[in-house]
């Protein structure tokens, strides 16, 4: 086995040294963060009543007295222009929208089902959804019922 000389091994020692007190240093760092994070942090079942019900908020998404609507963009849409707004896709179109968002399906699952390929599918579902955000532009407004 070959024997370092005096200096290399000194430098080793020193490395060796100086890379414990930064880990130890860091070690130090994290705890004092972690001690100081606690200090800040307070349970759920800490909070009281009225604490509670500030952590969170309701979207009011539906108003109005005649009838349900949810505003987008400062357009009113209701549920029967979005259920026209599907009736105007074509079928295959429709059947793809409906598969992925109303029954959860994959781009892959309702490829099998319809016997098509997984990138008609995206194709079909993508450029629905262009034909849908056009029909609501530009009907959104005019649609009363």
């Amino acid at each position: 086995m070959i024997e370092p000389d005096r200096t290399e091994w000194q430098v080793r020692c020193a490395f060796n040294a100086f890379c414990k007190l930064v880990l130890k240093n860091e070690a130090i760092n994290i705890y004092n963060k972690r001690k100081q994070r606690q200090a800040k942090e307070m349970t759920i079942s800490d909070l009281t009543p009225q604490e509670k019900n500030q952590i969170y908020t309701l979207d009011k998404q539906y108003e109005g007295e005649d009838g349900e609507f949810f505003q987008v963009a400062g357009k009113k849409i209701t549920p029967q222009l979005l259920a026209e707004a599907l009736r105007n896709l074509p079928i295959e179109k429709r059947k793809t929208v409906l598969l992925y968002y109303f029954f959860d399906k994959s781009d892959i699952e309702i490829a099998e089902l319809l016997e098509i390929p997984r990138s008609t599918v995206q194709y079909r579902r993508t450029s629905s959804f262009k034909r849908l955000k056009r029909f609501l532009e530009e009907h959104a407004d005019d649609w009363d019922d």
